[in-house]
């Protein structure tokens, strides 16, 4: 069973009954947050009476997009290792998508690889995904590394500094070592880029390779009673959290610079 966001009437209507259906509560309460001056309509602060189109109008509580377009679903998976992050793969392992419903089709935000495990959203949600996926917006990622061997407190710094990778230095990350073994050890490290299997890069370039990787935050999501291979639907207070914390509005001028 699926819980999308629900879905507003075709054609501009009132602001309150909007966001009354994006879950911020009543229509009552709704009207509070525009009386108060809370709710903008395309970066106006709106009033009560003003309606607005849920397929163009870009509508905000407190500075946070308010995802109201028809049909929009919002899934969170726990990727086991051993599945690709794609629709469809051409040698016929198994892929994200098989393991969310078919229908409405949605796509995974950001990558995982083959081998690595944890969090992945999929959505339709075009606007989130953007937010999440570009690094101008500083959405952070928490990976949790089992790596080979014992970090020092300077191979944690240059983590944390930036490491030079064959496509360039990496942003500053914050690198904590949660656990010293003798063969191998666990580092937590967050970061906000997104390129290509950086973290496993990132800790091959300091001498420490990954053998296990799981990421266990998107921003403020979390869950760690989600079973591997399993998803839920993201509850509409998960939703804005995301957006709020890619902090500016979108309005059509792309990422913050």
């Amino acid at each position: 069973m699926t819980t999308p966001v629900s879905t507003p009437p075709e054609g501009p209507v009132r602001v309150q009954k909007v966001l009354a259906l994006a879950g911020f509560g009543s229509r009552r309460a709704c009207e509070e947050l525009i009386v108060a001056g809370r709710v903008t309509i395309d970066g106006v602060v709106a009033i009560l009476g003003d309606r607005v189109d849920p397929l163009v109008g870009d509508l905000a509580v407190d500075g946070v997009p308010v995802p109201t377009r028809p049909g929009l679903v919002h899934y969170v998976l726990n990727k086991p290792a051993g599945v690709v992050t794609t629709a469809s793969d051409p040698e016929g392992r198994p892929t994200v998508v098989d393991l969310v419903p078919d229908e409405p089709r949605v796509f995974p935000v950001g990558r995982l690889d083959y081998d690595s495990e944890g969090l992945l959203l999929l959505t339709n949600d075009g606007d989130l995904a953007q937010r999440l996926t570009h690094p101008s917006y500083g959405v952070e990622k928490t990976y949790l590394a089992e790596v080979e061997g014992v970090p020092t407190p300077a191979t944690l710094r240059r983590l944390r500094d930036g490491v030079e990778l064959d496509d360039g230095l990496t942003a500053p990350a914050r690198a904590n070592l949660v656990q010293a073994g003798d063969v191998t050890s666990a580092l937590e490290l967050v970061i906000h880029e997104g390129r290509n299997r950086q973290v496993r890069r990132m800790c091959d370039a300091v001498g420490h390779p990954v053998r296990r990787l799981v990421r266990t935050n998107i921003g403020p999501l979390r869950d760690p009673q989600l079973p591997p291979g399993q998803y839920r639907p993201l509850t509409l207070a998960e939703v804005r959290s995301l957006y709020a914390a890619s902090g500016n509005s979108p309005g059509g001028s792309g990422p913050p610079q």
